[in-house]
């Protein structure tokens, strides 16, 4: 039987970390990682209500990094200038330490969407934003039950 947790088990995303190509980014502000489910509706005779089935998936992430590197121009710009589709892997990493314990994702396969090569605006801090999708995903570690 599951224990009733107490607040401080309650994960913070400030010990979040995501690795790009297994380079840390330690200016991460802001991860997300999530399948969006394709499905096909299915009616029966003798039944109002539809229902569906899963036919497949796609991948989606999208971080947010505050503006102190210039990590898409680098890793992509040129790249992207010469047609060349660059794949990566990205790994996003929780683990407070007053967790029961740490969750990493894997996302292998990782494309862009977009690259934003430059933007600002007068007397704010800079964050850069990064989207796209994958084909697959692991979870090394997952914090069970206890």
């Amino acid at each position: 039987m599951a224990q009733k947790p107490t607040a401080p088990r309650v994960m913070n995303g400030k010990w979040g970390m995501i690795y790009w190509d297994g380079e840390p980014i330690f200016e991460v502000s802001k991860f997300e990682a999530k399948l969006k489910l394709e499905r096909e509706d299915l009616d029966f005779a003798m039944q109002m209500a539809s229902d569906s089935k899963m036919t497949g998936y796609s991948g989606e992430f999208s971080f947010t990094i505050k503006k102190i590197f210039s990590r898409g121009q680098i890793k992509f710009a040129n790249a992207i200038k010469q047609g060349r589709d660059i794949r990566c892997q990205l790994i996003g990493k929780l683990s407070d330490p007053d967790a029961y314990g740490s969750e990493r994702l894997v996302l292998n396969n990782c494309w862009f969407s977009d690259l934003v090569l430059m933007s600002f605006e007068s007397s704010k801090t800079l964050e850069e934003e990064f989207s796209g999708g994958f084909t697959d995903f692991d979870f090394p570690d997952l914090v069970k039950v206890r």
